[in-house]
């Protein structure tokens, strides 16, 4: 068998990185967002996720923009929009939920957006908190930024106070 290429590998997506290693991440939306958006790193990026090993790809954009290009390359996705500024703690702790029961069945997930920035990262902020990984919402908050190396603003951190303890899951 042939070694595989560089190219084959895929690239990177931008702003990857793990919330829990191994299991669960973050990045920026395959291919970029907005003008910089390019077909060609889209496909790099997904081929990357699958080759990977990630069985699962959360979008939380509001719209279902390029999720076919996942079933084009044969990697699983969820559909879960989120929209900035509409806090819905419902929709969020059953976000929380299919997660952790994902991660529970084994499976590598991945979870993205635009951009890496406070929607993402609050929430992941909170599903620390939730899960009861960090027992303090401040303390997640820390972990969070240092994880994606950018501050976690006011509408990231109202995510937190939705993984209150009353919230979390049963031990």
């Amino acid at each position: 068998m042939a070694a595989k290429g560089k190219w084959a590998q895929g690239i990177t997506p931008r702003n990857f990185a793990w919330v829990i290693k191994d299991k669960l991440a973050v990045c920026e939306r395959p291919g970029g967002y907005g003008p910089n958006h390019r077909r060609v790193r889209r496909q790099e990026e997904i081929i990357w996720i699958r080759e990977q090993g990630f069985t699962c790809v959360i979008s939380l954009l509001p719209a279902r923009h390029n999720l076919h290009n996942y079933d084009e390359l044969g990697v699983a996705w969820r559909h879960r929009p989120i929209v900035a500024g509409e806090r819905r703690d419902l929709d969020v702790l059953s976000l929380f939920a299919e997660i952790r029961d994902l991660l529970d069945s084994g499976n590598r997930v991945i979870i993205h957006r635009d951009e890496l920035g406070d929607l993402v990262a609050g929430l992941m902020a909170g599903y620390l908190v939730w899960t009861n990984m960090v027992p303090a919402g401040p303390k997640a908050i820390s972990i969070v930024e240092q994880i994606t190396q950018r501050r976690l603003g006011p509408k990231g951190r109202e995510f937190v106070t939705v993984a209150r303890p009353t919230a979390r899951p049963s031990a």
